[in-house]
């Protein structure tokens, strides 16, 4: 399996105004944290650790 990095989210609006949605009220360190959390179970999901040195190549290239 590799990398998808072409453009894969049903409602792509949708859901960033749902992300911002969720980090409105929060402080700067409580919206990092929420990042960090996010980053972390979304990671957990995907599993594979080649996509995810693959998606930390991606963007850290972006």
């Amino acid at each position: 399996m590799t990398l998808n990095l072409l453009p894969n989210i049903n409602d792509p609006d949708g859901f960033y105004d749902e992300l911002l949605e969720s980090h409105q009220g929060l402080t700067d360190k409580e919206s990092e944290a929420l990042n960090a959390r996010l980053i972390l179970v979304l990671a957990n999901h995907i599993g594979d650790r080649d996509i995810l040195r693959s998606a930390l190549d991606a963007a850290k290239r972006t």
